[in-house]
């Protein structure tokens, strides 16, 4: 059973390192133009799903161009409320943000979602996996940086913290389990391995 993780490809926001949780932005340009150049997938994947976020839709749709599009909003990314679109340089003033910084699992954004809702959300669309697995054996969600982190501290061969995973807009992680009885009773996956990519003349 192989679930394979993606994080969309560049926005203006990332690019600017802004917090960018529920705004809806698109891919930027360079962020389309990295893609285009990392190419598609090499693995191929039976159902393809990707958060309802714009930046993941355009994303799955360049690199599934010719597979349906399932669409999963419990695979957003973290609501960062009234600090979305903001920096740190722009929010290191602020006393909650400060709190946030050094309790980031205890305290959420201002009007923003805690990381125990998000991961919650994010557990009712791992349960949605679970049911397609019924019929699927290979899958692909394209997600956020968030939620990605959470989800392979969870099921990783090895157990590790949330800021230990760094992946990189546009990259892409197989979470693999040997049989499907182990993945859908929520345990560790037996191996963990990056998706190759085409390259940018394979990805024309």
């Amino acid at each position: 059973m192989v679930i394979a993780l993606f994080r969309h490809g560049l926005t203006a926001e990332n690019e600017r390192k802004a917090y960018i949780g529920w705004t809806d932005a698109p891919l930027s340009e360079k962020g389309k133009e990295k893609l285009y150049e990392k190419g598609r997938p090499m693995s191929k994947y039976e159902w393809v799903s990707a958060s309802d976020l714009l930046r993941a839709k355009e994303t799955a749709a360049y690199w599934f161009p010719d597979q349906r599009l399932h669409i999963i909003s419990y695979f957003r990314e973290i609501n960062f409320g009234e600090w979305e679109g903001k920096t740190y340089e722009q929010l290191k003033e602020l006393p909650d943000y400060c709190k946030w910084l050094n309790a980031p699992f205890v305290i959420s954004a201002t009007n923003g979602e805690s990381f125990n809702e998000m991961a919650e959300r994010v557990d009712k669309g791992w349960d949605c996996l679970i049911q397609q697995s019924k019929q699927s054996n290979r899958i692909a969600v394209v997600t956020h940086g968030g939620v990605i982190r959470y989800l392979l501290s969870k099921f990783d061969v090895a157990e590790k913290n949330f800021w230990d995973y760094n992946l990189s807009p546009g990259g892409g992680m197989e979470l693999i389990w040997s049989n499907k009885e182990s993945f859908r009773r929520k345990e560790r996956c037996t191996l963990l391995q990056e998706v190759a990519f085409t390259g940018r003349k394979g990805g024309q």
